[in-house]
């Protein structure tokens, strides 16, 4: 087994090789430039680590996690657009650097090239591959539905807020492992249990989003602190504030959440108050619901304590994450 920068390296070695400038520029080069951008390239990273896991053939398995991470960033220029994002991993967003036309153009190209990369397996991988792919994108459509919905929504649960956050990064998450299994041609059973293990981390890695947006650090964060704060996006911090808070500072969090005022008093305002209602304690601790929750179907694969060890440190760390 290698380590998880050791995959990271050879997949970005495969992406550099494959994922080209080419005429018309216009349309390429914001597709260079996203992918370009880093990150963690946690999604391909883990389609490439479970094939491993489950001695498949990871070298097969690279064109999978290509198809994940085109798709991922396709998304990301579009949720900036919808978002109108300035910043993305510390660096101008596609719509900005070029413009929102171009962002529209070349995301769709995105995700036309993401099927494309499917169609290098043979025909029963293929169809495994793109039911699942085609299922996961439709939900992530769906997620970011329910996340606009919940813009103007005054009376959002956090159960509706964990399904929006299922389908819009939880569910590609899940995918991303699941294609590692399928191409290392494990049964069916194992395969959907590596999804429940991944949809479960996948939930706490959003929700520890949510928690870094307001108390993370923008020279790791990688994005503007408070962002969710300002475009009045009810994360699960703000629903449990609502549910848990003083009359009065709900009403407070629900008078700042209807105005369009973008400035750092504003912020500064619903972070005291969410420090004050102890969200920053709640939140770490729902965080950890999620991993345990994650580690609980871990202990139910049929691979190796050995394998159950990386895959369970993978989350740790991933749990411990500051961007």
């Amino acid at each position: 087994m290698k380590s998880v920068e050791n995959y990271k390296k050879d997949f970005l070695l495969y992406l550099n090789t494959i994922v080209k400038v080419k005429e018309p520029k216009q349309l390429y080069e914001p597709i260079h430039y996203i992918l370009q951008l880093g990150g963690k390239r946690l999604r391909p990273v883990l389609t490439l680590l479970i094939c491993d896991i489950y001695n498949g053939n990871v070298v097969k398995a690279m064109d999978a996690a290509v198809a994940i991470e085109v798709f991922h960033n396709f998304t990301l220029i579009h949720d900036d657009i919808m978002d109108n994002a300035p910043i993305r991993r510390s660096k101008t967003t596609v719509h900005e650097k070029w413009d929102v036309n171009t962002g529209i153009l070349s995301g769709d190209a995105m995700m036309i090239m993401a099927y494309q990369y499917l169609e290098k397996f043979d025909p029963n991988l293929y169809k495994k591959l793109n039911i699942l792919f085609s299922k996961t994108a439709l939900e992530v459509c769906e997620g970011q539905q329910y996340d606009v919905d919940f813009e103007t929504k005054n009376n959002v649960t956090i159960a509706e807020y964990v399904k929006m956050i299922t389908y819009k990064t939880s569910v590609l998450v899940a995918a991303a492992m699941k294609m590692g299994a399928i191409i290392a041609e494990t049964n069916e059973e194992e395969a959907n249990k590596i999804y429940q293990f991944g949809l479960n981390l996948g939930i706490a890695f959003q929700l520890q989003d949510d928690y870094l947006d307001t108390f993370g650090d923008v020279a790791t964060f990688g994005k503007k602190i408070g962002g969710d704060i300002i475009e009045n996006k009810k994360t699960f911090l703000y629903l449990k504030a609502l549910e848990v808070g003083k009359k009065e500072d709900k009403q407070r969090l629900i008078q700042l959440y209807s105005s369009k005022v973008e400035n750092d008093k504003k912020m500064e305002e619903v972070t005291a108050l969410f420090k004050k209602n102890k969200l920053n304690e709640i939140t770490v601790k729902e965080i950890e619901i999620y991993t345990n929750k994650a580690f609980e179907t871990l202990n139910t694969l049929s691979i190796s304590e050995e394998k159950k060890l990386i895959l369970k440190n993978f989350g740790l760390n991933l749990m411990k994450r500051s961007n």
